[in-house]
């Protein structure tokens, strides 16, 4: 399977260099991959207890951080699907407390969550062979800024990161 390039300057909005710079230099099915691997030796070394428990008052459980994960690989692949399909509407952004605060993460079951999140990951690895190379570069616009699906892509495992290393230094 071949990777998305890695988007330049321009390519996202600026707000992403957060979750890129922590993809950025890394082999991406790799990653991917292993992304899966460490999230559900974090779980199931916790445990179920830990799960559900908020590191203070107003932060999302480590379910809830999962869960707030997928979902949002959810719509970062269908504004790369748009995008490469060359859909010309804005697509809109997502608050993703409302998302996390109506999922009810927490009265499911880890391992339901992980199961949903590795499949998913399946899933979007899947749409990405079908994208043409020439077609993630196309640019598009999500929640009023330009976007491409390379961008979309590569933004993914990079949010990744970002939440993964909360979840080991906070909780």
């Amino acid at each position: 399977m071949r990777a998305p390039v890695f988007p330049a300057p321009g390519d996202y909005n600026p707000y992403f260099e957060t979750y890129l710079s922590l993809a950025k230099g890394k082999e991406y099915v790799p990653l991917i991959n292993e992304q899966v691997k460490q999230i559900q030796n974090l779980f199931e070394k916790k445990g179920e207890a830990w799960a559900q428990k908020a590191y203070e008052a107003g932060k999302w459980s480590p379910k809830e951080v999962l869960g707030h994960i997928t979902d949002t690989e959810r719509v970062m692949a269908y504004r790369a699907l748009c995008v490469a399909r060359g859909e010309q509407t804005s697509l809109p952004g997502f608050d993703q407390d409302l998302y996390v605060q109506h999922a009810r993460f927490n009265d499911l079951e880890a391992k339901d969550l992980l199961s949903d999140f590795k499949i998913h990951r399946i899933a979007w690895l899947s749409l990405l062979r079908t994208i043409p190379e020439d077609c993630m570069s196309q640019k598009g616009m999500a929640n009023g800024h330009v976007i491409t699906p390379s961008a979309l892509f590569w933004i993914i495992p990079g949010h990744f990161e970002h939440h993964f290393q909360i979840l080991k230094e906070r909780y």
